[in-house]
């Protein structure tokens, strides 16, 4: 395994868009397989080229820039997944209520009965049921 590690020393190795591009490659390839369609299957070896010379080049600055696009592309994706996760996680023991005033998302405790909510944006205070 020491081989490995040295034949990668100074080469960009695995990022997130190199990831991508495979994994990309892979539903593309399935994608082609359960169609028969034969063209796609060949353009799936398009992006599987292009993540393997990426993460074996040794122009490591210009692979950074890349990922760097991709993930500024990429990333208010990232976020709304993230908030939906996060949403359903706290979903057991929070509620989401809207402010009267301002209309932005309040994250109270379930099960509480009525509570007296002050909203950190506006300062408005109000009365709900929980």
């Amino acid at each position: 395994m020491k081989w490995l590690t040295k034949y990668m020393q100074g080469r960009a190795g695995g990022d997130h868009f190199s990831i991508f591009l495979l994994l990309f490659s892979v539903v593309i390839t399935l994608i082609g397989r359960i169609a028969g369609i034969t063209i796609i299957e060949t353009l799936s070896y398009v992006p599987l080229i292009f993540g393997v010379y990426r993460i074996f080049s040794k122009n490591i600055q210009k692979r950074r820039m890349e990922n760097y696009k991709f993930m500024m592309k990429i990333s208010p994706l990232y976020k709304r997944f993230h908030k939906l996760v996060t949403r359903l996680r706290n979903s057991k023991n929070h509620r989401l209520m809207p402010c009267t005033t301002c209309k932005s998302m309040l994250r109270v405790p379930k099960n509480k009965g009525k509570i007296k909510i002050t909203c950190p944006r506006c300062k408005t205070h109000f009365t709900r049921k929980t």
